[in-house]
């Protein structure tokens, strides 16, 4: 059994200057009033929380969805209960208006073949990528991602105007730099074989953001380059697989025309506004997403994807931190901005429109602090308690005052040796950190049980253990808030480097008259 968390032996300690390794000369002093809004952060507001958010009625909170529109009133009435400033263009909403592009999944086909074997693939077991409609078929041309040597060597007729067949990298950056090699090849048919992801099929349709000119759908999946096509089902995989070695393979899809029709995606953003004068207008933002992804194949009887953990957790910490800040007397210096987004499950759709359209500009954005996954404690690994993982977490001078705030509230703010930077661009501090913005994911297990399944309830989230969590991020906030100077991005370190670029043209941009 853990010690009790005493909030009394907080408040004395708080009003000590908190000091550590990397810490600044002078870290300002925590007022005995921050005790008292952390006093405010209770497990059972959490569980209250998220045991609505992640219910069947919201059957998963798919973008976009019905379910997702509920999750978004939620919060919103959340902002406004604690009293937080609307800054969206509707109210507490930021509005993106985009399109989706659904086709009958009656009029889909995909199927392969040699002399005497034939597979056919469900529509509910793909995802799409490429405006329909579709009617390709020919020759199946199996090739190796991994070999980027003999992508480069094929001549300019191997290729061209044909179907493909892939497995791809999983690594981000390795499958970007795939699928650009792949682009100039020229196919005319992309099929790429994942069987670990999950599908988005077709019924679910195609989000189209009018100001990319085009799509995107699933795992990210652009609609760039050659129509594509990602089979999951594990069993088809391998008789495709087996297909494929044989010569005169064929494949053929066929799919009919789409109906597009509009849609309203929002985030959720309210402002805690600071107290100095000119701090003021500059601003931290702390956000999670509060999508997941919908309805799928059964698993154990169960459709719902309900995503408590992922990343219901982090979104109701949003919420309940957006609460406790508000209660503050005298609020910080910054402003500080709460925010949940939309899509980031197929692929940061939410924060990459906010990184379009700040509302704080970025310039004077000084750190985001996202949180992902915050809210189980078994991980595969084996149990997390009392402690939380940074991405990126030697990236940029952020995680000192991060750790600050661990050691004050006896959370132990640490990097995992090998899930800190692989998961740095899986979570929506990417498209901030893309534009410049020191910007870090906050978590307590990178890979749970029930991850991306039907099983992420919230009966199984350790409330306690989460409120304690909260806390820490809520004074991490406050000394974010309060410092007059802001982090930066660490320049000796190679993977921050271009991020470091991108803040140095960030803040050009905003000196510029």
């Amino acid at each position: 059994m853990r010690r009790p968390f005493s909030v009394a032996f907080l408040g004395f300690f708080l009003i000590l200057k908190i000091s550590g390794p990397g810490a600044s000369a002078q870290a300002p002093e925590l007022p005995s009033g921050v005790a008292s809004a952390l006093e405010t952060i209770r497990a059972a507001s959490l569980k209250g929380h998220l045991s609505f958010l992640a219910s069947d009625l919201l059957e998963g909170r798919d973008t976009p969805s019905r379910g997702q529109d509920l999750a978004a009133e939620y919060i919103a009435a959340q902002f406004r209960r604690a009293g937080l400033e609307p800054i969206g263009d509707d109210g507490y909403f930021q509005t993106a208006s985009w399109k989706l592009s659904e086709s009958d999944p009656g009029s889909f086909e995909v199927l392969f073949q040699d002399d005497d074997t034939m597979v056919r693939v469900s529509p509910d077991r793909v995802s799409l990528a490429g405006a329909g409609p579709i009617d390709l078929s020919g020759l199946l041309v199996k090739l190796d991602a991994a070999d980027a040597e003999a992508l480069d060597a094929l001549p300019e007729d191997a290729v061209k105007g044909k179907a493909v067949l892939v497995r791809p990298p999983q690594d981000t950056r390795a499958r970007s730099s795939f699928f650009n090699r792949l682009r100039r090849l020229g196919p005319s048919l992309a099929i790429t074989l994942e069987p670990g992801a999950t599908p988005s099929g077709l019924g679910r349709g195609r989000l189209i953001d009018p100001e990319a000119g085009g799509g995107r759908l699933g795992m990210g999946l652009s609609s760039s380059g050659p129509k594509r096509v990602a089979i999951h089902d594990a069993q088809a995989v391998q008789q495709i697989q087996a297909l494929a070695n044989q010569d005169g393979t064929t494949v053929r899809l066929r799919l009919g025309p789409a109906e597009e029709r509009p849609v309203k995606l929002r985030n959720v953003v309210g402002r805690l506004k600071g107290s100095d004068p000119e701090l003021a207008q500059t601003a931290v933002l702390v956000t999670a997403h509060y999508d997941h992804i919908g309805i799928g194949e059964p698993q154990d009887g169960d459709r719902i994807y309900n995503g408590a953990n992922d990343d219901g957790s982090g979104t109701v910490s949003v919420i309940e931190l957006a609460a406790a800040l508000a209660t503050l007397k005298g609020p910080p210096k910054r402003s500080i901005i709460f925010m949940c987004f939309f899509g980031e499950e197929k692929g940061l759709l939410g924060s990459r429109f906010y990184g379009r359209h700040p509302i704080v500009p970025l310039d004077k954005t000084i750190a985001q602090v996202n949180l992902e996954h915050v809210g189980r404690t078994d991980d595969t690994e084996g149990p997390r308690v009392d402690a939380v993982s940074v991405t990126g977490y030697d990236y940029s001078t952020m995680v000192d005052v991060l750790r600050k705030a661990g050691e004050a509230t006896g959370v132990k703010v640490e990097k995992h040796p090998r899930n800190s930077d692989a998961f740095f661009g899986a979570s929506d501090n990417q498209a901030l950190a893309d534009l410049g913005v020191p910007a870090h994911s906050v978590c307590t297990s990178f890979i749970f049980p029930d991850y991306h399944r039907p099983g992420d309830h919230w009966e199984k989230v350790d409330y306690a253990n989460m409120a304690k969590v909260n806390r820490m991020v809520a004074v991490g906030l406050w000394l974010l808030a309060n410092d007059a100077k802001a982090p930066v991005w660490n320049a000796d370190n190679p993977r921050a480097a271009r991020y470091a670029k991108a803040r140095e043209r960030s803040q050009a941009a905003g000196e510029a008259p």
